[in-house]
């Protein structure tokens, strides 16, 4: 498993366009670093400090062969996928983001709810949806409801039903087919 730091040096030195560059060189097999410079127009002194910075990342290797420096490709940290870098995969970081969303979802909830009341309709996507989510709950998943039950349902929490109904077909948490509703998130 990846750490954040090593993630963080790898995302630095892929930041800038001739490190990528000389990577895209490097795929096609290592090379020595003046051949390396001539191919990308780089003096021996800028190719020298990018490769210093690919190597801290772990990125490339070099080894001397006589008076030349060669260099190589890590294929092994190259061929790793975004979500392989991003949180370094730490299941403390996911189990973090996890308790901060769900405090989110309680303050909006207790923002916009009294009780099983929906006292305001949000106009933020992301605070309606949990919302919706929140009434959601009130149905079966994979059960059919006529339009009337379902409609006596969304009014029990807010008087305005149809928008709702209409937001929550939008957004998928319902389908609605001949006047037939059926909740499927």
């Amino acid at each position: 498993m990846m750490d954040r730091d090593t993630a963080i040096r790898i995302f630095k030195a892929l930041s800038d366009a001739s490190r990528l560059n000389i990577i895209s060189a490097l795929q096609n097999g290592e090379a020595y670093g003046e051949l390396l410079a001539e191919r990308l127009g780089l003096s021996a002194s800028t190719l020298s400090f990018h490769m210093k910075k690919l190597e801290e990342a772990g990125l490339v290797s070099s080894r001397k062969e006589q008076y030349y420096t060669v260099y190589t490709l890590n294929g092994s940290l190259t061929k790793l996928r975004l979500s392989d870098l991003i949180c370094g995969g730490s299941p403390a970081a996911e189990d973090e983001a996890q308790r901060r969303e769900e405090e989110y979802r309680q303050k909006v909830l207790k923002a916009f709810f009294e009780g099983d009341t929906l006292r305001s309709i949000p106009v933020q996507r992301k605070k309606k949806l949990i919302c919706y989510q929140h009434i959601a709950r009130l149905f079966e998943p994979g059960r059919v409801y006529e339009e009337k039950e379902l409609s006596d349902i969304i009014a029990s929490v807010h008087e305005d039903y149809c928008t709702i109904r209409r937001d929550m077909i939008s957004e998928g948490i319902l389908t609605r087919e001949n006047g037939k509703y059926v909740r499927i998130k």
